[in-house]
């Protein structure tokens, strides 16, 4: 079973980290199922995710302090933020972390890096704001579950005389410092919205549930989006989410509500379509999943991996001429999809073209969006490379 998740510049779980935002009604209490699941082994503390440590505080004070006349504390965070010898922050995708352990790790997805910004900058008394991106999705997945994320940046304004309440929504745009982990389009800044935090509670919760999920922790995953729902219960993506742990959890019915839900809200939206295609096929209602999947089609042709897919069973079948072909054509949509060029790499090994399998190898590393990806790649390189000179010498 394929399943398509949503997750906030991170994992996306069924295509996660979404951000269609509009007017809309908070579903019924029915969607959620509290009895088909063990309760989980590991709750999420809500009140962690925003919260700053007292090793944190201590950072702020030793290496920003109070500016001298004339310095912008903004941009004395921004620097701390990226600069080498200061923070030395990584991006890791590996899993969505709250502001203090971003902080310890000095790693996480953009979601989680824009908390721990956020809560370093309310300890030098700056105005913040979450800001909802608009770029293409990023695709990515695990085993057969499938990960959409979209982009969520932050907004640092000017420091405030009060002290009262942490969010500001009213931002001077053309005075406020954009502070970014992955480089974004100008018109995609420029046309960025504002989010509000309990939105961006409920995403953090959404990425965790897509996490724990694609980490066979179904029990914990339904609690977590449990809690998302709570957090901002016209959050979307969360429906989509839980509708996909129903289906892991062999809840067919209570799947199909929540993805029905979804679909309702966002007709058009691929991820929840397919999603709802796969649970009415479970569920015997295979009409009125053929008159969606048609709409599906329509909609969208050639959806993420299709090529990929393919090019796998070329692989599986010996086609490794095929399977290059395939593969340089899911390149072209997508050309910095680290397993794309591994694949590709794959490909190209067995054809015996072992410069092009070393440079997109390298270019698998390059693009990796985790560490252990990131080693993973690294590896096989080495070995690449010791085998073509072994071959050299011959």
């Amino acid at each position: 079973m394929k399943a398509w998740a949503l997750l906030l510049c991170a994992t996306a779980i069924l295509s996660g980290c979404a951000s269609e935002r509009v007017a809309r009604t908070a579903p019924a209490q029915q969607l959620f199922h509290d009895q088909y699941f063990q309760p989980t082994s590991a709750p999420i503390d809500t009140s962690r995710i925003f919260a700053a440590t007292p090793r944190m505080r201590e950072y702020v004070r030793h290496e920003i302090g109070k500016p001298s006349t004339g310095k912008d504390v903004r941009r004395l965070l921004f620097d701390a933020l990226y600069r080498r010898d200061k923070l030395q922050l990584e991006y890791d995708a590996a899993i969505t972390r709250n502001a203090s352990d971003t902080f310890e790790s000095r790693a996480g997805n953009c979601l989680s890096l824009a908390i721990m910004t956020a809560a370093l900058a309310r300890e030098l008394n700056l105005p913040v704001v979450f800001q909802q991106i608009e770029v293409d999705e990023v695709w990515s997945r695990a085993g057969n579950l499938y990960f959409a994320s979209n982009h969520v940046n932050l907004a640092l304004g000017r420091p405030r005389a009060d002290t009262a309440g942490y969010t500001s929504y009213n931002l001077d745009q053309n005075a406020a410092l954009t502070v970014d982990f992955i480089p974004i389009p100008p018109k995609a800044r420029e046309n960025a919205k504002p989010l509000e935090e309990q939105t961006v509670l409920a995403m953090f919760l959404n990425n965790r549930a897509a996490e724990l999920l694609a980490a066979g922790k179904i029990d914990d995953a339904y609690w977590a989006a449990r809690q998302g729902a709570e957090a901002d219960p016209t959050f979307t993506n969360i429906y989509n989410t839980l509708g996909v742990i129903y289906q892991h959890h062999g809840d067919q019915d209570a799947a199909e509500q929540a993805l029905r839900y979804a679909h309702q809200q966002l007709p058009n939206n691929t991820i929840y379509l397919s999603n709802l295609i796969t649970t009415l096929e479970a569920v015997h209602k295979s009409d009125e999943a053929a008159v969606l999947r048609v709409q599906l089609a329509r909609l969208e042709p050639y959806p993420p991996f299709y090529f990929f897919n393919q090019g796998r069973e070329a692989m599986q079948a010996g086609d490794y001429k095929r399977a290059r072909e395939l593969f340089e054509r899911e390149l072209d949509r997508v050309p910095d999809y680290h397993e794309f060029h591994f694949w590709l790499a794959m490909a190209n090994y067995q054809l015996g073209n072992l410069r092009a399998a070393d440079a997109h190898m390298a270019l698998a590393m390059q693009n990796s969006t985790t560490r252990g990806d990131h080693d993973l790649y690294a590896a096989k390189l080495d070995r690449l490379r010791a085998y073509e000179a072994q071959t050299r010498t011959k």
